[in-house]
């Protein structure tokens, strides 16, 4: 079903990306990625997406609960959440591959108004694995091939991505995207706190103002930012720090302490702890592990 788009995704990757297998095309949204391994957990606090799978496995957990994802699958995520995910069958014959898509809320509120309702979806934000619908494997296939006419792509591409969010709204994930247009529903509202989080992830925040930003009552606030996220707003915040730390760490050669200062901590201590628990090593050694797998793979 995938082949012809596994070709143009395999070509596409394999011109462009950078060092780390990734490569942004100049159609806004739209990324490619390709890995010759296994890789180690990789943290992260993505966009609503969808990501195509069209060789290799991979692994996403978020919170508790891990999902598997193989050839022919479609991920979805619906929510801004810290999600740990893992490519765990990759190799130089057969590379892992993906096409990944961030979700445009305005796009699905148009088209929800003008399709035949759907049951309102429930449950945390990345869904369990499904297969690609073809008509969807098809729209992202023509997207792809528009890449290879570069004039032509900013005026064309708008209509395109516009027809794969039909289909994937259409198709078996539609139920969970659909909530991403509703102005007042739950989804969105947790999404605004979420904003403010991401935002001010630094400063303390009371979760009594976070629940009147999301304008649900505390004990409600609690259940559905629970039930999106899988963690309590104070965790998210938590996560949203440790993530930041590494990146300066990783990407910037800050310090740990200056990391944890950097982020909103204010003991160094409760840094290193909170971080071994995260990712599995303190920070110092987490950071000698990654630069040695990257100087492994050179």
């Amino acid at each position: 079903m995938n082949e012809t788009l596994l070709d143009a995704v395999r070509r596409y990757v394999e011109a462009n990306a950078n060092p780390a297998g990734v490569a942004q095309t100049p159609i806004p949204g739209l990324t490619t990625i390709r890995s010759t391994r296994p890789s180690g957990l990789m943290h992260a606090m993505p966009n609503p997406l969808v990501c195509l799978i069209l060789q290799g496995t991979k692994d996403v957990t978020l919170g508790t609960e891990t999902f598997t994802f193989e050839a022919g699958d479609s991920l979805l995520i619906t929510a801004d959440v810290p999600t740990v995910s893992q490519i765990t069958r990759a190799s130089a014959e057969e590379p892992y591959l993906s096409i990944v898509l961030d979700l445009d809320a305005a796009v699905i509120a148009e088209l929800s108004l003008q399709m035949k309702p759907q049951p309102q979806a429930t449950g945390a934000a990345v869904k369990a694995a499904e297969r690609i619908d073809q008509q969807v494997a098809d729209s992202a296939l023509r997207l792809m091939r528009l890449l290879d006419f570069p004039a032509s792509a900013p005026v064309l591409h708008g209509q395109l991505v516009r027809e794969l969010h039909y289909w994937l709204l259409e198709g078996r994930h539609g139920a969970a995207i659909r909530r991403l247009g509703w102005a007042e529903g739950q989804a969105h509202r947790v999404a605004r706190a979420v904003a403010v989080l991401r935002a001010d992830y630094k400063k303390p925040l009371p979760v009594d103002e976070l629940a009147a930003t999301a304008g649900m009552s505390l004990s409600s606030f609690h259940r559905h930012f629970r039930a999106f996220t899988s963690l309590s707003p104070l965790q998210f915040q938590k996560n949203l720090r440790l993530i930041e730390a590494r990146r300066l760490m990783m990407s910037e050669g800050t310090s740990a302490s200056s990391a944890a200062f950097n982020v909103g901590y204010e003991s160094v201590s409760q840094f290193n702890r909170e971080y071994a628990r995260m990712f599995g090593l303190p920070p110092i050694k987490d950071v000698d592990a990654v630069k040695g797998r990257a100087l492994d793979s050179a």
